[in-house]
């Protein structure tokens, strides 16, 4: 694979205009396609074998004139203190804003009047007026929404408090200007990373161009493929991190190549020959997270998956491509004014940077370090013991929107369970008397404890089929409220067998119900899918059985601890005041799912950039910890970098006053953060330390039954007659001595531990050839002739 991608970033890197044009025409060609095409249409949320979903198709079926995810409103009416909505003046109003909600848009297919809908409360001091749309809620005209919170605002000036909830009102999140905050963190954090604002333009410049591409692309075919107005939320967010994530790799490691003093289309080849092969397999393993997701069931999140994977392949299509052209063109740029006046990194000795000084720290209390942070993480993830998952309602929303409002103004007046009520479809087809079966349903629903009441049946033409509303005792959320909505359902049998008349219950809050459970249930199959399958990968990758065993260990603490964050904060209250949060309550129910494919994903990421660059120098000669520190040497700052940037991304969605967006910034920035620098840069090198050489171990018969993808590049460099430069100390230099420039010369039998780093000084051929023989000179007669002097202070084995 190197070698292909060595040819790959030189084909690219010479014919830079013509690789930069290409993909500058495919933006164009994606863009004109995304504007051309039909618009999506609204992403549906079918939960195919659920329940809740086969009442909602009966009644598609059964009352055609009827739409169970059409959008809908509550206007909600409250007297003043003292007064009663059945006042001759209220009552006046209130029939007055009804006739104008009727007549606000010819969306409106009926409003409901509270004195005849008996929608008013027992103390009359409230009273709400349901409207019914002909549009789902996404298909709502602007016209629609503003008339209908304009005709609110009107209706206040009477004296009454009116507020308006529902589907067809959508919250507004006015936010902070926080989330130019987070991007403009990135770009400080890749201008101190490179010293350059060429070279920190670059990962945004190719994060953006595939991203454009990506999303467009799929709002081309959105209509076509049925792909719904959703799915590319997931894979601009992905696309983004993962593009700077790559081209902040390789442009890394293309500076360091041009230090040790290569020709610049050479560094280019290397640099995608080696950090280019990290960056596809990592891109690799969250494809394979993202891809994953169809093990839900739930169409809406597969398709959400796969777009977004192949958003994630597209930026490793252009980190590989449109990134070595960018290279060329940038020139000396791509390096800070003074790192141009420098002399290349190979004729003065390279100083320790800090990731090499904290992997020497690290190495020195390896069993100290590794059980801190694990006992930190496991606290971390306590909380997680009591995850309950579930979906936010309007009661979740800010106090300051008129959705809370009017939530808060229902629960009051009529009970909490008003926010949340369930629709019973009774299938009477089998019975004999379709209305009696109907009454018997009824009358064993009313009896249930936590049933506050049923409204009467509607029937279909045919009457064979009707509707019952159940309101509950409890809040749409709660644990009761999900009890009930079981005990219904285990009761049907009964039902059906004595009556004749199947039941079953569906409307927003049975689907929330079913929605969780079906999630809950997929998430131990979609963990051990995508895990498994990402440690045959990384099988692949390092040659070893305890590297990638690591690394999903590493993982499953992160995401514990991540998960454990957002339970203390969003269910145990913790700093909610702090963080805007408005209501304790349950957990959204995809955010377990989407944080193991995301943060899988970007874990993988920092796990194979790290780790690959300790695995190249081991197979160069190096020790276990040495190829530690030089991992660190080289690695640690880029995904230092990575790491801020994604966490000061996620985290800049903390401050939306929408909670469910709130959440997810949160747990993503939180296990980002832990991941990269507990996990990651903390846990994983003291336990290579621990391990030593069996890391790098792969037992006899997996070692041939494996390909050998070739990720350190050996086989080029074998065929350049040079090997990965490493900086590495001579056994028995002193502690005076530093690290010293010795070339690695490609002959069999250098014993491991005594190669050095080459000497390669020249560009021109002949006089690499002479530096080199010279070099192997010095080289072999200095190991035939010094002896370690075990009586000397020694520098010690890192």
């Amino acid at each position: 694979m190197a070698t292909f991608l060595d040819q790959l970033g030189r084909f690219a890197f010479r014919h830079r205009f013509a690789v930069a044009i290409a993909w500058v025409a495919l933006l164009v060609a994606a863009g004109v396609g995304a504007s051309a095409a039909t618009p999506a249409a609204p992403s549906s949320v079918a939960m195919p074998g659920t329940e809740a979903q086969h009442a909602v198709d009966l009644l598609k079926e059964r009352f055609p004139g009827m739409d169970a995810e059409s959008a809908t409103a509550r206007v909600v009416f409250k007297a003043p203190a003292g007064h009663r909505v059945t006042e001759p003046a209220n009552r006046a109003q209130i029939v007055k804003t009804i006739a104008a909600l009727q007549q606000s848009s010819a969306q409106v297919a009926s409003v409901a009047d509270p004195f005849t809908a008996h929608t008013v409360s027992k103390d009359r001091s409230t009273a709400y007026a349901p409207i019914a749309y002909k549009a789902r809620a996404v298909a709502l005209s602007e016209q629609t929404k503003t008339s209908l919170l304009r005709t609110v605002e009107k209706a206040r000036t009477a004296g009454l408090d009116v507020e308006v909830g529902g589907s067809a009102v959508q919250a507004k999140d006015e936010g902070s200007g926080m989330e130019v905050v987070g991007m403009a963190i990135a770009a400080l954090v890749l201008v101190l990373t490179f010293g350059s604002l060429v070279a920190a333009g670059l990962p945004l410049i190719t994060a953006l161009l595939g991203v454009g591409v990506g999303v467009s692309t799929i709002n081309a075919l959105a209509h076509t493929l049925d792909l719904g107005d959703t799915t590319s939320t997931l894979a601009l967010m992905l696309g983004l991190a993962v593009g700077v994530d790559y081209a902040l790799f390789i442009v890394t490691r293309y500076r360091a190549e041009l230090a040790e003093g290569r020709e610049r289309e050479e560094a280019a080849g290397r640099a995608v020959a080696t950090a280019g092969s990290a960056v596809v397999f990592a891109g690799l393993t969250v494809v394979i997270a993202l891809a994953g997701l169809s093990v839900v069931g739930i169409p809406v999140l597969t398709k959400m998956g796969l777009t977004a994977a192949a958003t994630v392949a597209l930026a490793v299509a252009v980190a590989l491509t449109l990134l070595p052209a960018l290279l060329a063109m940038a020139g000396k740029r791509i390096v800070g004014r003074r790192a141009r006046k420098k002399p290349p990194a190979h004729i003065a000795p390279t100083k320790p940077t800090i990731g090499a000084r904290w992997a020497r720290f690290v190495l020195r209390r390896p069993i100290v370090v590794m059980v801190t942070s694990v006992i930190g993480l496991g606290a971390l993830a306590i909380p997680a013991a009591s995850l309950k998952l579930g979906l936010p309602d309007e009661g979740a929303m800010p106090t300051t929107t008129t959705q809370r409002n009017a939530y808060d103004l229902l629960s009051a007046g009529f009970g909490p369970g008003i926010n949340g009520p369930l629709t019973l479809v009774v299938d009477a087809r089998g019975s004999k008397d379709a209305r009696r079966a109907t009454q018997k349903v009824t009358s064993t629903v009313r009896a249930l404890d936590a049933v506050a009441a049923v409204g009467p049946a509607a029937f279909n033409q045919a009457h064979d089929t009707a509707v019952v509303t159940v309101v509950p005792s409890t809040k749409p959320g709660s644990v009761q409220t999900e009890n009930l909505v079981r005990t219904i359902r285990a009761t049907s049998a009964d039902l059906q067998h004595s009556t004749g008349a199947r039941t079953l219950v569906t409307g927003l809050t049975g689907m929330k119900v079913d929605f969780s459970h079906k999630i809950n249930g997929a998430l131990l199959p979609y963990l051990g899918i995508t895990v498994g399958l990402a440690f045959l990968l990384l099988m692949l990758v390092f040659r070893s059985v305890l590297v990638p065993l690591k690394a999903a260990a590493g993982f499953l603490l992160s995401i514990g601890a991540s998960l454990g964050t957002i339970v203390a904060v969003f269910q145990w209250g913790w700093l909610a005041d702090a963080l805007g949060v408005h209501q304790r309550g349950s957990i959204v129910s995809t955010m377990p799912i989407f944080m193991v494919g995301i943060v899988f994903g970007l874990a993988m990421d920092y796990e194979v950039f790290l780790v690959t660059r300790m695995r190249e120098a081991y197979t160069a000669g190096q020790t276990p910890r040495e190829a530690i520190v030089t991992g660190f040497h080289h690695g640690g700052r880029v995904v230092s970098a990575a790491a801020i940037i994604m966490t000061a991304v996620f985290g800049s969605f903390i401050t939306s006053s929408d909670q469910s967006v709130k959440m997810i910034g949160l747990g993503l920035a939180t296990a980002v953060l832990l991941d990269a620098f507990v996990v990651r840069m903390t846990i994983v090198p003291a336990i290579l330390a621990l391990l030593g050489n069996a890391a790098w171990r792969l037992p006899a018969w997996l070692h041939t039954l494996l390909p050998n993808i070739d990720i350190e590049g050996t086989k080029l460099h074998s065929q350049r007659g040079t090997l990965t430069p490493i900086l590495h100390a001579r056994e028995g230099d002193t502690e005076g001595d530093r690290p010293r420039l010795w070339p690695l010369a490609c002959l069999p039998g250098l014993p491991r531990g005594r190669a050095l780093r080459p000497c390669v000084g020249s560009s021109r051929p002949h006089e690499q050839s002479t530096a080199l023989a010279r070099g192997i000179i010095r080289s072999w007669t200095s190991y035939l002739t010094v002896r370690p002097n075990r009586s000397s202070r020694s520098v010690p084995r890192v």
